[in-house]
């Protein structure tokens, strides 16, 4: 009896490990380069029309609360391989770090229960990738015409429009997989990345719109040293030529990097559509304020032109999948690697605790967990993404991710998550945004700066959401001073971040 038990256990092993593979979810992330949450339909913009991020929120859940550790490219990239923050992955900022592929990734964990993994597109972290049985990626930030891509056969040169290039790799990739296997696709988009090079397609899309300007447009930055000293203003540092393609001659715009890389027919559909433009601003001959919000409109014109291809092909990605059935037991996430200035305080660019940029779009479809048209307001953060994927994927944490599961809030949207967020900003170069750290809970953020600037600030978002009032030294605030730096202490102590507390440790309150 005992040796026909035995038989019938070697019989149907296979066949429990087969069913047992196909019970763990597939994983697409698809993941956009300064994509602000204001511009997307789902997040209610006014302007941007996207149907197809829309499309995964009508059919999953749309994160209202998601931040990020970090916001700037590179480092958000390496917080969602690794579910740790950026002092504890290596790389702190885009000017001096290098990625340690060595580490141990998310996609590792998949890879050794079975997974097919690939990262196609923009990943910013250098090109020497583990954790990936397939990449073909865009060399460092890529370009938004006839890019170059490297894969582990080499380095090769790719006619056409990036969105469109990158959704045709992910998909031919997709193609190949082996259906008994699990798989997690990383799609990485270029767009919406200064600057902004809309497919000539959708040029039009926008420009009869009527743009309400913010009301921080105007921000005089009292009481905000930092936000007084950055170099990211529309008025003052965003760039005619380079940013807005208003070239005072044809042979300066062809002279433009943005242009060598192009086809004369992709040249000429340029030309044909700036060059009109450019006349009529000449003719117009703005200044002051007039012409700051006339930057504005064509700022805001050209970045939702070049955000309609990437929705677009977000389109492609999931018609694949409902068309091989895969829908079902793929989760799908969407998210840009942080938030993004659209004129709010009069800025273009990141990098800031402040909200547009703290922020980020996230949202996402597993309908085998997640109800659709679902609302989540818990707190998250990037870093929890790593660990929430190896939980659905049956996949206990490795003990150094620092991320924390939100399994719990698919289940039930109306559970919390995290009740503070630690933030810190580490980078000390372009833009000239004074590195900073801070905590924020639900109604209050303080904010640590040092190096360019030496402060603190504090915000009471529940009177201010706009983020204009400073008010660390009202003395109103100073029983709030006081328990948002204990939550501050306590959240450097729980990420172990020895540079912030040593900073923070400097009385410089006189």
């Amino acid at each position: 009896m005992k040796l026909k038990t035995f038989l019938f256990a070697l019989l149907i092993l296979p066949l429990y490990k087969y069913t047992f593979a196909q019970k763990r979810p597939n994983i697409v992330i698809i993941i956009s380069d300064d994509h602000a949450y204001q511009t997307i339909g789902a997040y209610g913009s006014k302007y941007g029309k996207t149907p197809q991020i829309d499309r995964i929120a009508d059919q999953g859940a749309i994160f209202k609360n998601a931040f990020v550790n970090n916001s700037i490219c590179g480092p958000s990239r390496a917080t969602l391989l690794t579910g740790k923050y950026s002092h504890k992955n290596g790389f702190k900022d885009n000017e001096t770090s290098e990625f340690d592929f060595s580490q141990d990734l998310f996609v590792k964990q998949l890879q050794k229960v079975g997974y097919n993994t690939a990262w196609v597109g923009k990943i910013h972290l250098g090109d020497k990738l583990q954790g990936f049985n397939y990449y073909d990626i865009l060399v460092g930030q890529g370009t938004y015409f006839n890019p170059d891509f490297i894969s582990k056969e080499g380095r090769k040169h790719t006619e056409g429009y990036v969105s469109d290039i990158v959704t045709e790799k992910a998909i031919n990739w997709l193609d190949t997989v082996d259906a008994n296997k699990p798989f997690c696709l990383v799609i990485g988009h270029k767009a919406t990345h200064r600057t902004w090079m809309p497919d000539p397609k959708d040029f039009g899309t926008y420009d009869s719109l009527s743009f309400t300007l913010p009301t921080t447009f105007y921000d005089n930055f009292q009481s905000r040293k930092a936000a007084g000293l950055q170099e990211m203003s529309i008025d003052k540092d965003m760039k005619m030529g380079y940013d807005l393609k208003m070239f005072k001659s044809l042979g300066d715009m062809m002279a433009d990097g943005n242009f060598k890389r192009m086809s004369q027919a992709q040249k000429d559909s340029y030309i044909a559509y700036y060059r009109p433009i450019y006349q009529q601003l000449e003719q117009g001959e703005l200044t002051g304020k007039q012409l700051a919000e006339w930057k504005f409109r064509r700022y805001m014109i050209d970045y939702l032109n070049t955000a309609q291809s990437m929705d677009r092909n977000i389109g492609k990605v999931l018609d694949y999948l409902d068309q091989k059935s895969l829908s079902e037991n793929t989760i799908v996430i969407y998210l840009s690697d942080q938030g993004f200035y659209m004129g709010e305080h009069g800025w273009f660019d990141k990098r800031w605790m402040y909200e547009e940029s703290f922020r980020t779009p996230m949202i996402m479809r597993y309908p085998a967990l997640l109800h659709a048209h679902s609302t989540i307001e818990a707190k998250v953060v990037n870093a929890d993404i790593a660990p929430t994927l190896l939980e659905l994927a049956s996949i206990k944490k490795p003990k150094d991710m620092q991320g924390e599961s939100f399994v719990h809030v698919l289940k039930n949207n109306n559970e919390e998550h995290r009740k503070d967020l630690f933030y810190h900003y580490f980078e000390n170069g372009e833009h000239a945004v004074s590195p900073h750290f801070g905590v924020r809970d639900d109604r209050y953020k303080l904010i640590r700066y040092y190096k360019r600037v030496e402060n603190w600030e504090l915000f009471d978002l529940e009177k201010d959401p706009t983020e204009l009032h400073n008010v660390y030294n009202n003395p109103a605030y100073q029983p709030v001073v006081k328990m948002m730096k204990k939550k501050l202490v306590i959240q450097m102590r729980k990420f172990d971040d020895k540079e912030a507390e040593a900073i923070y440790n400097v009385n410089i309150d006189h």
